[in-house]
């Protein structure tokens, strides 16, 4: 009996320390991950709570001080809801974001094909491709005003030169085309990133792919097709993904290009917000919409990612 009692501790002893050293690297994981917890609750939840509350306020103060004294109610969700201006918003928001990320999806789709050649002066290249993204908005809305002004303007020059425009066309203060004139601006400092994720994503596909089509007689377009896109198609999603979200909360164009107008034409849900905040001191108004441009940003990531993990090369 002895025996028998002495080898069974000696057999717990193993077990007992495997399951003492699970317990103690899994507390020192925790611990490791309390400080990134802390930060993402301070930076992240908390405001985001204080927004949602904020939005459930309903009154006008001067004071943002005093707007947690105002009464709780679904007013400011109701008046967002039943302002026309909001849904005008609402889809100009939609022309915004679609215009300018397909407009710059498929100019940095073509420069990444074009750069993935063998080129002379590649690297120069590319270098010269991202300087667009490091320019600040404010000063791509200045360029952007020279080159579209109505009077002396170099695109309208071009325009009359080969004989598609007479007279003068005020690209900013037209509403029939206010709304192309900051879509462009916006395409040319978005397709940088653009560019660089897809280019990075084609240089990744084996090029034995493309051999094998070559022996076998597979045009240019059935090439893209076959093997191509399959290759470039994840990370075209989330490049979409994350250009539709900073395009979707920008305001940098547009504010200094139009301010909204001519007549709301150009006013996004962005500037919706912040002429609501800071125009007419409706704070309450404001993060109701902001409350609803987090949700719609929330569906935007959670399609695009699905259509990323369904996607397979």
């Amino acid at each position: 009996m002895t025996n028998t009692s002495s080898l069974d501790s000696s057999a717990l002893k193993p077990r007992l320390f495997d399951i003492n050293y699970h317990r103690r690297q899994t507390l020192l994981s925790f611990a490791l991950l309390l400080p990134a917890a802390a930060a993402v609750l301070i930076l992240i939840v908390y405001p985001l709570y204080q927004v949602l509350d904020i939005s459930f306020r309903d009154g006008k103060v001067m004071n943002f001080a005093k707007i947690g004294e105002l009464p709780l109610g679904f007013g400011n969700y109701a008046r967002v809801l039943g302002d026309p201006l909001f849904w005008r918003s609402t889809l100009n928001s939609a022309l915004y974001v679609g215009g300018s990320v397909g407009g710059a999806f498929l100019v940095g789709l073509g420069t990444a094909l074009l750069l993935n050649k063998q080129l002379p002066g590649n690297r120069i290249l590319r270098t010269i491709v991202l300087i667009p993204w490091a320019v600040p908005g404010v000063i791509v809305a200045i360029m952007f005003l020279w080159v579209l002004d109505g009077s002396f303007g170099v695109f309208n020059a071009m325009l009359r030169s080969i004989g598609l425009l007479q007279g003068e066309m005020p690209w900013f203060v037209d509403s029939r085309t206010s709304l192309l004139a900051v879509i462009l601006p916006t395409v040319w400092k978005t397709y940088p990133l653009i560019t660089l994720t897809l280019l990075a994503a084609l240089q990744s596909i084996p090029k034995e792919l493309y051999e094998a089509a070559n022996v076998d007689g597979a045009t240019n377009p059935q090439q893209f097709g076959y093997i191509t896109w399959p290759g470039i198609q994840t990370a075209s999603f989330l490049v979409i993904m994350i250009s539709a979200l900073g395009v979707f909360r920008d305001v940098d164009i547009i504010f200094a290009t139009t301010g909204g107008g001519p007549a709301h034409a150009t006013e996004t849900l962005a500037l919706y917000v912040y002429k609501e905040a800071f125009h007419y001191f409706r704070m309450g108004t404001a993060t109701a919409v902001g409350t609803l441009m987090i949700a719609a940003a929330f569906l935007i990531a959670v399609t695009m990612a699905a259509l990323a993990r369904r996607s397979k090369f």
